[in-house]
């Protein structure tokens, strides 16, 4: 297929490269290719005996897979990455790397339904094959669920009024359009810190329509598995919903971030930090791409089969 250019430009991209440690005869993984940027540079460091295998759930990427041997595509969502390399034969590999959030092109392209800029049908979906949208869950949730996904995904002070302004308006009027939407929370947009506040409120909706935080957990932990001793783990995640458990895992291998220990008293821990504080983008990255500016890279290499 041809490739096009029309997603984001792939972020903090020498610094992942370097944190994979590429071996050229090695075994890859990008499970979230979207436009390939990431899975382009790291094809530039394998040999002819390298392969790469990239994952993403969204038709759209498809279009982007280079026409490379070495390349092996599978449209599935991150988490089951584990299930399709052991069906192509493989159970170890030499690194991954997951480029977490939303690309500008999901953002950009007003037919998905992800930025409030655009005012069209809610959808947010990641797979379009999915049987669920923002529609189904801002018509189908209880105050109490959207008052809940507001508070843990949005960290939205007032997420009950927000919830209780939803269902009152739905009362006489299904929200099936952004524009909707807009009019249901009018009385709570903030004249300042709008679209921040508006940002916000849209995260929420999109991380519980595609269960963002429990696929990362699910990728996270089927790493461990995945990866050869001294396979290296990247990933650049976008806001602290996503960091936390990153930076939890990396450090303990649980998401709580505690130490655990054998019955001899020496520490569990399946990886190693290589990057003991976290990488972010220079300034000149952050003019050039404005989407790097709130991201955040952990790299981590397996210590333990």
């Amino acid at each position: 297929m041809a490739e096009k250019n029309f997603y984001h430009n792939p972020v903090l991209l020498q610094e992942c490269i370097e944190g994979l440690n590429i071996i050229p005869s090695g075994v890859y993984a990008d499970v979230t290719f979207g436009g390939g940027g990431h899975s382009r540079e790291i094809l530039k460091h394998l040999g002819s005996k390298g392969k790469l295998f990239v994952f993403d759930q969204d038709l759209d990427a498809m279009e982007n897979v280079p026409k490379d041997n070495r390349v092996f595509f599978f449209r599935t969502n991150f988490k089951y990455y584990a299930q399709f390399l052991r069906l192509a034969g493989y159970e170890k590999i030499d690194g991954v790397i997951a480029d977490l959030g939303v690309s500008s092109h999901h953002f950009d392209d007003a037919r998905r339904g992800f930025s409030f800029r655009y005012d069209v049908p809610l959808d947010m979906r990641m797979n379009l094959d999915s049987d669920f949208s923002a529609v189904d869950l801002i018509n189908g949730y209880d105050t109490f669920r959207l008052t809940k996904i507001f508070s843990e995904y949005g960290e939205i002070k007032n997420a009950s009024r927000l919830a209780l302004a939803i269902e009152n308006y739905r009362k006489n009027k299904k929200i099936i359009s952004v524009g909707d939407f807009m009019e249901a929370i009018k009385a709570y947009i903030p004249k300042f810190g709008e679209n921040k506040f508006l940002a916000t409120v849209f995260q929420a909706i999109r991380i519980e329509v595609n269960d963002e935080i429990e696929v990362l957990k699910s990728f996270l932990t089927a790493s461990k598995s995945v990866l050869k001793k001294n396979g290296r783990l990247v990933v650049i995640s976008y806001h602290s919903l996503e960091d936390r458990p990153v930076k939890n895992f990396l450090k303990s291998g649980n998401f709580e971030g505690k130490q655990e220990k054998d019955v001899y008293g020496n520490i569990i821990a399946p990886f190693s930090l290589v990057n003991r504080k976290v990488i972010t983008p220079d300034d000149k990255e952050m003019e050039n791409n404005s989407r790097s500016r709130s991201a955040k890279l952990r790299i981590a290499e397996r210590t333990v089969y």
